[in-house]
């Protein structure tokens, strides 16, 4: 008895513990409701609803890259994300990171890929340096704020970066989209900029008189892209704006040729002297154009029968609209600038390629130079898929490793056989990039 008496504790004992335990409880709700609602209100307790964009000028050689401050402007409001705000998208070959300056917290971060790298890679940057525009939409912070934006090398090393800090209050920042509103008209809009993705279209070498051509050449730009999936499937996640930018001239410049046309954007085809490769360096024009229209990503259509475009990760996308391949290329770029995915196609006698290093994995979601194929698309495979996967012309597997992909021939692998992003035959995204687009929707619009 004696002993069973000692084994339980007085009554008292017994209120007091219960009591503690009902406050603990209390305490650990009181702390997730508070962490609840600090997350759901942290875009608003550093932000407000307008746009910090900032112009910067990247610029260098083969052996010395500079990144210059170019101008600061605020736009009316933000059309980006309010929450995942310090997390990447990917890793992308640049990235910028925003920090409160009092505290130090990182409070934004994004990535993005440029043209100006693209050029580090040809012959031409051996010998000369040449300066690129690059343009990027930040939240507006409420509060002094320190900007880091860095550059990195086909190994993920940074190779040069800028600290600046950004006073939200400077009267030197330039307030655009007070002016009056560029023509335009949304092709489908699903709901505000806070709940979709903003997606404007633009016109380049269409005159006035060609202004309603745009028009049905956006149309059919947005209609393509909603029709392939997984777009098809978040249809309702995006808002698309197609905007009348008006050219003096018709057409776009081709150098190749001698024809040089006075347009909007200054784009041409020629881009590192390859014949196809139709982009600008223009961008702050393109930024400046829509500047009070909500808007997070943008497609350009030129006006050229020609064959040939660009697309760029968290930059832009340029085709053309009157080639008969125009609907599947657009489709293809648009891949490129939203959801950062490498081109699938490949060059039978490039057996090397300086764009991806064989003994580094590429932060593109669909190649793999299985340096570190776990973190690519190995969940998918189904069981007993040979690594490689011999190519077959009946396509036994829907998912595969098949060699051949990043312009190399040898060293880089895709998921499939075909794909919207290797052909132009290719009829969809194979799985592997329908996944990959897909988080990157959920990654903008999941609350």
């Amino acid at each position: 008895m004696l002993k069973r008496i000692v084994a339980m504790p007085p009554k008292s004992y017994l209120c007091r513990k219960c009591i503690d335990m009902k406050n603990n409880i209390i305490i650990v709700l009181v702390c997730l409701l508070l962490s609840s609602i600090a997350t759901a209100q942290e875009f608003n307790d550093f932000f407000s609803d307008k746009t910090l964009r900032v112009d910067y000028i990247f610029s260098g050689n083969q052996d010395k890259q500079y990144i210059s401050l170019d101008e600061l402007s605020q736009l009316p409001s933000w059309a980006g994300r309010r929450h995942n705000l310090s997390d990447l998208p990917l890793k992308g070959n640049g990235e910028i990171e925003m920090k409160d300056k009092k505290t130090g917290t990182i409070i934004y971060r994004t990535s993005f890929s440029t043209l100006f790298q693209e050029w580090l890679t040809t012959d031409e940057a051996k010998s000369i340096s040449k300066g690129f525009e690059n343009t990027y939409l930040l939240p507006y912070p409420l509060l002094a704020v320190d900007i880091k934006v860095s550059l990195k090398d086909s190994r993920g090393n940074v190779t040069t970066s800028l600290t600046h800090t950004v006073d939200p209050t400077d009267i030197l920042i330039h307030k655009r989209g007070t002016d009056d509103i560029a023509p335009h008209r949304y092709i489908i809009k699903n709901g505000t900029p806070e709940d979709c993705i903003d997606v404007v279209i633009l016109g380049e070498g269409y005159t006035k008189n060609e202004l309603d051509t745009f028009y049905i050449d956006a149309q059919k730009a947005c209609e393509n892209i909603l029709s392939y999936e997984p777009f098809k499937s978040f249809k309702n996640k995006f808002n698309f704006i197609a905007v009348a930018s008006e050219s003096k001239d018709s057409g776009v410049s081709t150098p190749g040729k001698g024809i040089w046309k006075n347009t909007i954007f200054n784009s041409h085809f020629n881009t590192f002297y390859s014949d196809r490769y139709l982009t600008t360096r223009q961008v702050k024009a393109i930024h400046n154009v829509i500047a009070d229209i909500p808007y997070e990503h943008i497609i350009i259509l030129a006006n050229t029968k020609k064959y040939g475009g660009g697309g760029i990760y968290n930059s832009f996308t340029l085709t053309t609209a009157h080639h008969e391949s125009f609907l599947p290329v657009v489709v293809h770029e648009f891949g490129h600038s939203f959801a950062g995915l490498a081109d699938e196609y490949f060059y039978e006698q490039d057996v090397f390629s300086d764009t991806y290093p064989f003994d580094v994995e590429p932060w593109e979601q669909n190649i793999t130079t299985l340096v570190n194929f776990e973190e690519k698309w190995k969940d998918m495979l189904p069981d007993n898929i040979p690594i490689p996967t011999a190519p077959n012309s009946k396509e036994p597997y829907k998912i595969g490793v098949y060699e051949g992909g990043g312009y190399s021939a040898k060293g880089i692998y895709r998921p499939a056989f075909n794909c919207r992003m290797r052909t132009n035959n290719a009829t969809t995204f194979c799985p592997v990039c329908q996944r990959a687009i897909k988080r990157m929707i959920k990654f903008y619009t999941d609350k």
